[in-house]
């Protein structure tokens, strides 16, 4: 009798998997989604105390956009749900003195209370294995404008082809946003490097030896 039931139970497992296949993959998370908020949690329920726009721990990470780091990078930290803000992009890099990256900061640390900023790169990087050349050409072949790629093409090929190895990124990323007008003296901006494989956290650069007092208002 238990001999049939596991078959019975393989067999739905995979008529689910099959079923799954079928749906696009907006349909299998809006399923996923419903599944969840019709079993949600305790620790997502009104009940317990929710978490607040303003991270308790009062650090924003920024980071890289790999897939591997997603429920990794974060409890490798020690971090939870409302202590921290997180902003992710492609290679960790700073391109300008006021892109994506530096506004989010802004609006992090005179808004929503962030007093210090760690940046953290990770090792295997798929940027570094990456030129503006073959990412040209993979728009072109998916029928991307050769002059909507001109407006962008200098700006990509500063981007893409500087990074060469993560360390240094993160070490450029950090001086760029220690260095800009836009962030306080007295933010620390940590640099850290992660292993993706053993969740290894190492220091490339400690900002509190580069921190300076707040001016007395």
């Amino acid at each position: 009798m238990e001999k049939y039931q596991g078959i019975k139970v393989n067999i739905l497992h995979m008529l689910h998997i099959k079923e799954a296949k079928m749906m696009s993959t907006l349909e299998q998370i809006l399923q996923a989604n419903k599944q969840f908020v019709e079993h949600l949690p305790l620790e997502y329920m009104d009940d317990y105390p929710i978490p607040g726009k303003l991270p308790s721990r009062e650090l924003a990470i920024f980071t890289c956009m790999d897939t591997r780091l997603v429920d990794f990078l974060e409890p490798a930290m020690g971090i939870s749900r409302g202590e921290a803000k997180v902003i992710k992009i492609a290679g960790n890099s700073i391109t300008g003195p006021f892109e994506a990256t530096i506004r989010s900061l802004v609006i992090s640390i005179f808004e929503l209370g962030v007093k210090e900023i760690v940046v953290i790169g990770h090792l295997d990087c798929g940027l570094a294995n990456t030129d503006s050349e073959k990412l040209i050409q993979k728009m072109l072949d998916r029928g991307i404008s050769a002059d909507a790629i001109k407006m962008i093409e200098k700006e990509m090929e500063h981007w893409i082809d500087h990074f060469h190895h993560p360390v240094e990124n993160i070490e450029e990323a950090v001086i760029k946003i220690r260095s800009n007008p836009l962030i306080p003296n007295d933010v620390p901006v940590h640099g850290l490097v992660f292993n993706p494989h053993t969740g290894e956290l190492s220091v490339v650069t400690n900002g509190y030896g580069y921190v300076h007092k707040a001016p007395m208002a």
